[in-house]
């Protein structure tokens, strides 16, 4: 054991000894950082200094660190990619890179991670971009505090900011993202941790993945998307804590599922959308501890959603609570606080003694026939809704919360 110690520490020493560091600046001896990549050897570093550098299609090639000092400007005259990485044990940090190429045939990225593993990519500004940081076919990396602003206007024309493909064990941390098409997007993408980012402002999703397996996302803030968040085709994802607001519009919501099984959606809050959560076609999904406040609809449960459990969640002055396009019902509502709850208390345990409706009668009108929402306030939608509530015959008789709390839950 000793000897292998001993080994190792030696190896270090002989690898410390002969890494260098190659200095690019406009005076230098190296000018370029692809000269510097050329020159350099396995596991140097290279350190750009402040300034502007005129470069794209810089192909890093071996393991090397990459830093600048004070943000130089790498830019791409929009010509193409900047920066692709091909090989493993890669860090690139403090770049500011700017004018990445536009394509309809090729995705064209700041910086492109393709085929390694181990790589760093942090504390990067993209700007004037088509897509930020592509991930592809790459494994063991880690994505932080990078600072990713487009000029996106519709989705043909646009990348995303960052984008995982086949890849697999990826950190996604404190990134903010604004202007693109999708801020995170992720296809066929495991193991992943997304955390502590801000996706705001893009054109289409704050976050979209598919097809993509036993990922967590937490404490991201998801705001003013064009359509919220999108999750599909995936299985075992654990979504907590995490804030998705203000996303409006005629087809919009805090976030979509669809075909998603065997999930924990947990602690999050949903809050001034269209819709807080469209499902379609999830199963096994358990509901806790989340804030649905000021929704249009809090949930719309579509076809093909069975054994669902929403327990101990807020619902807080939405105009509809649940919305449900099926007569049929196996999803668990229990021990959720309804603010639309009328009922009493009398034995003063904190559940009220009558059972909670919370579908609507007026939501299933409204589902069918959408014009009918200038009706929202009437006294006439009160009647039917109460004749439903008395004698269910077009929402599922079963589908009740049978111990609604008095007071809102805190955590």
């Amino acid at each position: 054991m000793k000897n292998q110690i001993l080994f190792f520490i030696t190896i270090f020493m002989a690898w410390s000894s002969i890494a260098q560091t190659i200095t690019v600046c406009k005076t230098c001896a190296v000018s370029t950082i692809q000269s510097a990549i050329t020159q350099a050897k396995d596991f140097d570093t290279i350190f750009v200094k402040k300034g502007t550098y005129k470069e794209h299609n810089i192909v890093v090639d071996k393991p090397l660190t990459i830093i600048g000092e004070k943000y130089p400007v790498i830019d791409g005259e929009l010509k193409g990619e900047i920066i692709t990485i091909i090989s493993d044990n890669v860090t690139v940090d403090g770049l500011f890179i700017i004018n990445v190429g536009t394509s309809y045939t090729e995705d064209y990225a700041a910086i492109r991670v393709k085929n390694s593993k181990n790589f760093v990519i942090q504390n990067l500004v993209l700007e004037k971009l088509f897509f930020g940081i592509y991930i592809e076919k790459s494994r063991d990396g880690k994505v932080y505090h990078n600072k990713i602003i487009g000029d996106a206007v519709e989705e043909y024309n646009s990348g995303n900011g960052i984008q995982l493909w086949y890849s697999k064990n990826v950190e996604i941390e404190h990134n903010f993202v604004q202007h693109v098409r999708d801020g995170i997007y992720l296809e066929f993408s495991d193991d992943c941790l997304i955390k502590n980012n801000v996706s705001t402002l893009n054109v289409r999703y704050g976050l979209h993945f598919m097809f993509s397996n036993d990922d967590v996302y937490q404490d991201n803030l998801f705001e003013k998307n064009g359509a919220g968040v999108a999750v599909m085709f995936s299985k075992r994802i654990k979504m907590y804590s995490n804030i998705f607001k203000e996303n409006w519009g005629t087809a919009s919501y805090g976030m979509l599922l669809k075909e998603i099984n065997d999930a924990e959606i947990i602690g999050n809050t949903f809050e001034d959308n269209t819709i807080g959560i469209n499902i379609e076609g999830s199963n096994r999904i358990t509901y806790k501890h989340n804030d649905f406040k000021n929704n249009g609809w809090a949930i719309k449960v579509k076809g093909a959603c069975y054994t669902n459990t929403f327990t101990e969640n807020n619902f807080l002055y939405n105009s509809f609570d649940i919305a449900y396009n099926s007569n049929v019902n196996d999803n668990i509502f229990d021990k959720n606080y309804w603010s639309n709850y009328t009922g009493y208390d009398l034995d003063k345990n904190g559940v009220g003694d009558v059972p909670y409706r919370p579908v609507k009668l007026f939501s299933y009108i409204v589902n069918r026939t959408p014009e009918t929402i200038i009706l929202l306030r009437s006294m006439f939608i009160d009647i039917i809704d109460f004749s439903e509530k008395v004698s269910p015959v077009f929402t599922p008789d079963n589908l009740l919360d049978n111990n609604p709390l008095i007071k809102r839950i805190t955590w």
